[in-house]
């Protein structure tokens, strides 16, 4: 069973409808308590990764997110929080994956945020299983993770080469939303929900 980190900085709507249609059980994350009930965590995210992050502290689940052994998914500045540090706020962050958040730089005649469907190359990884290369995921972020083949495990490009999709150990982040991106989407939830430990 999915338990979502309920923060007050997630899209939860969204991501429990894509739950709903897969026929995934889940419930809600509020307390440290909360954590022990659920086989599998997401944290969902949008806004502001610096404001998220406030928002997270203030729940009192932080240390104990850091000491999860079972599978945790960022889903977009869910992904953010698990990285050690964000330009948006310059704001310290869970500091799980050691990787930088990073401003897309308007030098690179991009449009900003970075909003729509995105070509991902995904690694051979157990959250993209049947995930085709160059698959269509959508993306909303103005900032996004630093490439580093250590840690990624999906890649995009946007004016960069940037890690779509990260992992270390039993944490996940994905910086594009799986619950707006259709059948390749809920196959990656779906992946999630099957890892095991």
């Amino acid at each position: 069973m999915i338990g979502i980190v309920n923060y007050g900085a997630g899209n939860i709507f969204s991501l429990t409808a894509a739950l709903d249609r897969l026929n995934l059980q889940y419930g809600m994350v509020d307390t440290e308590a909360d954590l022990e009930k659920y086989s599998h965590i997401i944290i969902p995210g949008v806004g502001h990764a610096g404001a998220a992050m406030e928002k997270l502290k203030g729940t009192g689940l932080v240390e104990a997110i850091k000491k999860l052994s079972k599978p945790v998914l960022g889903i977009c500045v869910g992904m953010q929080l698990i990285t050690e540090h964000s330009e948006e706020g310059d704001a310290a962050l869970l500091d799980i994956v050691p990787v930088k958040t990073k401003k897309f730089d308007k030098a690179l005649n991009i449009k900003i945020p970075h909003m729509g469907w995105n070509a991902v190359s995904p690694q051979n990884n157990s959250l993209f299983e049947g995930v085709e290369d160059n698959t269509q995921f959508y993306f909303v972020h103005s900032y996004f993770i630093e490439y580093n083949p250590t840690f990624d495990i999906a890649s995009a490009d946007y004016g960069l080469k940037f890690s779509a999709a990260v992992q270390k150990d039993n944490f996940y982040g994905v910086q594009f939303h799986p619950e707006k991106s259709g059948k390749a989407g809920e196959l990656i939830l779906k992946n999630f929900s099957n890892l095991s430990l």
